[in-house]
């Protein structure tokens, strides 16, 4: 069985970067969307991810914000992939598609297959984003979509190896569950998770 697919996103340091590189995270996420404490400029962006081998995905998280907008911070960070969060349709990934970019659909919705909108990736968050509080994955409000789907909200090196045999996920994403304080990661954290999401059996 392959392995799981791991996300450490809202990275904002070399350091940070290096880390989970290091410790073999298959993506790392930089936060474009404003107000958060993890929101990272084009500049760094860009600074940070010509660190990133090409085996590691890199990705632009956006939040709300428009398709020009959007087009305008991958190019300038030179990101491979771009994830969005919000109200977007089919049209705006659509929009989006160019040669060699990965897209991801994030939702906290129930969704039957990753795919619908046209993205590559699914990410099903919690159903507060951003609140740390995981879905009750055990329970019969939560039903788990088809194809690659990364699995998101609340997870931690605790939490996360019962997280994908209980729900079957593709892959997993991680933020606030691999830092110390907000905004700020912790290395060993960042390491602890990927050991234990790596080579967790799916259900």
């Amino acid at each position: 069985m392959s392995d799981v697919f791991i996300k450490i996103c809202g990275l904002r340091t070399a350091a940070d970067v290096d880390e989970a590189v290091a410790a073999g995270a298959d993506a790392i996420g930089f936060v474009f969307a404003a107000g958060s404490p993890r929101t990272v400029d084009p500049a760094l962006a860009r600074e940070l991810a010509a660190r990133i081998p090409e085996r590691v995905l890199t990705v632009g998280v956006f939040r709300g914000q428009s398709v020009a907008e959007v087009r305008r911070l991958t190019e300038e960070s030179g990101v491979r992939g771009v994830q969005l969060h919000g109200e977007e349709d089919p049209e705006d990934f659509a929009a989006l598609r160019a040669e060699g970019r990965t897209l991801l659909r994030a939702t906290s919705r129930h969704v039957a297959r990753c795919g619908e909108y046209g993205e590559d990736l699914l990410l099903i968050d919690a159903p507060d984003p951003g609140s740390g509080k995981p879905w009750n994955w055990g329970s019969e409000e939560f039903t788990a979509p088809r194809g690659r789907w990364l699995l998101a909200g609340g997870l931690t090196p605790g939490n996360v190896g019962e997280a994908v045999r209980a729900t079957g996920a593709w892959g997993v994403d991680v933020s606030s569950g691999v830092e110390r304080e907000r905004g700020i990661k912790s290395p060993e954290l960042i390491r602890a998770f990927v050991e234990a999401a790596r080579g967790t059996q799916r259900s």
